[in-house]
């Protein structure tokens, strides 16, 4: 049921206490006045109306008017105060639900498609919202209705009381029936919904690759594929909401009907008033309505269960990579980098990346990082500012292990430039910030200078330029570019540079690494390396094969005394030669 799947976003509610206590007492206050109105109309067909008292009619019809009146001011306050309070919590979930995602680790992201992410920040956590403002309101209203009703009908006539209970009785049979076949619908539908979410969203980000291979139309039939089954699962649903609904509105007719006869028995033979029969009656109205919704908060309330259940796989997600209960921070980095007996495996896997892998980077030097394909050389990039930990040994900043040191210290040292530059939907300028505060424009100025990017300051708005989804409004160059930038501004200790040249042109490549040899004076760098040309910038040059350090020395020395070098910088390097070499 989703009420107990609601247990563990409870305190979501609590900044909102006073609403759900002013919700609370216009429920109770809307269905006292809706219970009060069948006893006003049984006393005004048994006083004024038995008795031709004209007088007293118009003050009882008078009090009828009052008395709705009420209801209607208590239900339009129940709603607007329920509505406040939901969407409060609404808004506090999705934010700690973004933080959370924000906490988990890379290799969390690795396994999870964006579109079921999305799916669940966006529509899952709707679908509970709108069981707190409306279901979770019908449901305790039908509760609570049902209670009071059966104790004013219990004083008017206990027999006919337990004759329409008999028939609601069924309801709850056939309500178990519909829970157990409809919670199976619904956890379908959402995971088809997320599939279908992720296949929009890699569209949209892969359109240029679809168009250039001409396979719009596969992907539209697969697209289509996915609608009609998403289509045809949630006729499933329609038919079980449609089966209960029907059933549990044909029950409380079919007591109607008992009660008009039974009923009119009793008045027959005196032992109920034609007044007290008509209150009855209206208490049987007034569970007609219960029993229409009753079908709507069943399906409601299995689709917030299923969508509990979908959060919570994400929620329950513990982060891998958190700072330690001891953790410190990092006040001054000297930019000292080692790398101790270190050993790699991504999560899931029994392969090691990485193993026994040492390696010292003095601080104010760069060292290069050659390798083959798939050799570890991102992957131990990735490890320095703790994207992902190592399995064993460890990485040492300064002596300290870099788990020792708070995540935001850490990487508040650490410049990082990836092979694939990403770029946020945002202007050039905070796209470059990211948020960090710094000291002057020319910091700015002078990290678009480092970067070569000087394009920026010809744009339409120049930094204020948004540059569209992922920076795909610019060329591959510019986004690397800028990805360059965005790594030197601040002037970090330590820069992690993965192929930061990969895109740009030759001319432009030797600019940009004219201006990183003065960047990289006095900074720790480690750079890995795809283009010998690159091999510039670096005082030293260590090979990894193998998931470990094969040699380490000058790209001279390297050049002279080591073949697998030389196989890998040459021109004449291709698969059969690394397949000779392996």
């Amino acid at each position: 049921m989703g009420l107990w799947a609601l247990r563990r976003y409870v305190p979501y509610l609590r900044p909102y206490t006073w609403l759900v206590v002013v919700f609370g007492l216009s429920q109770l206050g809307s269905l006292a006045a809706a219970a009060s109105i069948p006893k006003v109309i049984q006393l005004i067909i048994d006083g004024p109306i038995t008795h031709h008292q004209l007088n007293n009619l118009v003050e009882m019809a008078g009090l009828l008017v009052v008395i709705g009146g009420l209801e209607f001011a208590l239900i339009v306050m129940r709603r607007h105060f329920a509505g406040v309070a939901s969407y409060g919590m609404e808004t506090d979930l999705r934010n700690d639900f973004y933080a959370h995602l924000q906490s988990l680790q890379v290799s969390f992201h690795d396994n999870w498609q964006s579109g079921q992410l999305l799916s669940r920040a966006i529509s899952d956590i709707a679908t509970v919202r709108r069981f707190v403002g409306f279901g979770l309101i019908w449901f305790l209203q039908t509760v609570v209705t049902f209670a009071v009703v059966l104790v004013l009908m219990l004083q008017l006539d206990w027999q006919l009381a337990l004759v329409v209970a008999a028939f609601m009785l069924p309801i709850a049979v056939f309500s178990l029936i519909f829970h157990d076949k409809y919670k199976v619908i619904a956890r379908r539908l959402q995971d088809m919904t997320g599939d279908l979410v992720t296949a929009i969203e890699e569209m949209a980000t892969g359109v240029r690759i679809i168009k250039a291979f001409g396979r719009a139309p596969l992907l539209q039939r697969q697209f289509e594929d996915q609608a009609a089954a998403i289509r045809s699962t949630s006729l499933q649903g329609i038919r079980a909401r449609a089966d209960l609904w029907t059933t549990i509105n044909f029950l409380p007719n079919l007591s109607l009907v008992a009660v008009l006869l039974l009923g009119g028995v009793n008045v027959v033979q005196g032992r109920l008033t034609i007044g007290g029969l008509v209150a009855f009656m209206n208490y049987v109205f007034m569970l007609t309505w219960p029993m229409d919704a009753i079908g709507w908060v069943l399906s409601m309330s299995e689709e917030c269960q299923t969508a509990s259940e979908r959060l919570n796989e994400v929620l329950d997600s513990r982060p891998e990579i958190s700072d330690r209960p001891r953790a410190r921070t990092l006040e001054k980095c000297g930019g000292h980098l080692e790398f101790r007996a270190l050993g790699f495996k991504y999560p899931k896997t029994n392969e090691w990346v990485l193993r026994d892998f040492n390696l010292v980077v003095e601080p104010g030097e760069t060292v290069g990082l050659v390798g083959r394909t798939g050799s570890g050389k991102t992957t131990l990039a990735y490890l320095v500012p703790r994207l992902y930990d190592v399995t064993e040994g460890s990485v040492r900043l300064d002596g300290v292990d870099v788990r020792d040191i708070l995540l935001r210290s850490l990487r508040s040292h650490i410049g990082f430039a990836f092979e694939d530059p990403i770029l946020f939907s945002a202007s050039v300028h905070e796209n470059l910030v990211m948020g960090r505060p710094f000291d002057s424009d020319q910091e700015l100025k002078r990290a678009v200078d480092v970067a070569q990017a000087g394009f920026v300051w010809d744009l339409p708005w120049g930094l204020e330029t948004r540059v569209g989804e992922q920076g795909y409004t610019l060329s591959g160059g510019q986004r690397q570019r800028l990805a360059l930038a965005r790594a030197v501004l601040g002037a970090p200790p330590v820069l992690v540079l993965d192929d930061p040249l990969s895109s740009v042109d030759v001319h432009t490549e030797a600019m940009i690494e004219e201006s990183l040899a003065r960047v990289l004076e006095g900074v720790t760098g480690l750079l890995v390396v795809h283009r010998p040309s690159t091999l510039a910038l670096a005082d030293r040059v260590a090979l990894v094969d193998g998931g470990t350090v094969a040699a380490v020395g000058t790209h001279t020395d390297l050049m002279r005394s080591n073949e697998l070098y030389r196989a890998l910088l040459s021109q004449e390097y291709d698969v059969r030669a690394e397949e000779a070499l392996a």
